[in-house]
């Protein structure tokens, strides 16, 4: 089944551990490892920048270049100025992320792609079925994706819709650039199934998805003080593409956070849960303190920004059975 954006959790893990490996801290500049990235002010750009969306980049300024020509959009983001200064504001790099990171994993690795990179370290060893982008004998294996049959709209994510209904709005260029892909449809193309979209293109199962979450959980890719890192949260407050209330760690989301505990409960009840959802519900978390790993895909897709009921009732009855205390 498609994960949508869940993908994204895929592909900060491979840069994280990419960097680990090399020995290449996350507060080292984007420009050590990709030089023409520091053009029109973007020089001072980290990788933890990039890690936990505060880039600057969600959008490129030339809206005609492909979701599927990656060289074209690697070279875009490295030419334009961002639309704010990095490290002062964050904003959900809906699309252009996959692209950062996989350009990234490039540079360090001496031309890796991100997907064999997913594969060689995560994928083959733990024996996932999880693909970003399958293999062609694959391809026609993969459950319809079918679109909302209802365009019901939460009224506490109305300050979302109402930006992404501007077609001039950062928010609208976000979600629509690199240019491709508009309708849920066109990802049951077996040939698009088959490209590498580290943003939004990921196929698997739940289990293989909750697999992959329960490296978090243990020592047996990352250490436990490295995930502890990870996990801490970077940035958080109103999301300027998402325009609601959102907080991120290294390469993760979390759940933003009051005086109360948790403001909005997406990824349980502990508060260093970190994950990713994607569109239509799906969604997956690891939970290090209580070692829960969780995911949840489906074809049917539902509407909403973020995970909807069924997808939370699913996160509420798991605790529950789990017996950790909610």
């Amino acid at each position: 089944v498609l994960i949508w954006s869940a993908t994204k959790g895929l592909a900060s893990a491979c840069l994280l551990h990419a960097a680990s490996e090399h020995g290449i801290d996350l507060e080292r500049r984007v420009t050590s490892l990709w030089p023409e990235y520091g053009e029109n002010g973007k020089g001072d750009t980290t990788l933890r920048h990039v890690l936990t969306h505060q880039a600057g980049q969600p959008a490129l300024r030339d809206p005609s270049i492909s979701i599927f020509d990656h060289t074209a959009v690697a070279a875009q983001l490295a030419r334009q100025a961002p639309y704010w200064k990095p490290g002062e504001a964050h904003g959900y790099h809906a699309r252009t992320f996959g692209f950062l990171l996989d350009e990234l994993t490039r540079r360090i690795t001496g031309g890796t792609t991100l997907r064999t990179y997913f594969r060689a370290v995560f994928g083959d060893p733990l024996d996932l079925d999880l693909w970003i982008g399958t293999p062609a004998h694959m391809a026609n294996n993969v459950a319809e994706i079918f679109a909302p049959q209802v365009a019901r709209i939460r009224d506490s994510e109305e300050t979302f819709y109402k930006a992404f209904a501007n077609e001039e709005s950062l928010t609208r260029r976000a979600f629509s650039s690199p240019a491709g892909l508009r309708v849920a449809s066109q990802m049951n193309d077996p040939k698009v199934r088959q490209h590498s979209l580290p943003s939004l293109g990921g196929i698997g199962t739940a289990e293989a998805l909750a697999l992959f979450y329960e490296t978090f959980c243990s020592d047996t890719i990352f250490t436990p003080d490295f995930i502890r890192r990870v996990s801490t949260t970077q940035c958080s407050g109103i999301d300027k593409i998402l325009q609601l209330e959102t907080a991120y760690c290294i390469g993760f989301m979390k759940d933003p956070t009051n005086e109360n505990g948790k403001s909005r409960r997406i990824f349980g009840p502990e508060l260093s849960a970190f994950g990713q959802p994607g569109s239509g519900g799906s969604l997956a978390f690891c939970d290090p303190k209580n070692q829960v790993a969780f995911a949840y895909v489906m074809n049917q897709m539902e509407p909403g920004v973020f995970p909807n009921e069924k997808s939370l009732r699913l996160v509420e009855y798991f605790y529950d059975k789990a017996g950790v205390t909610r």
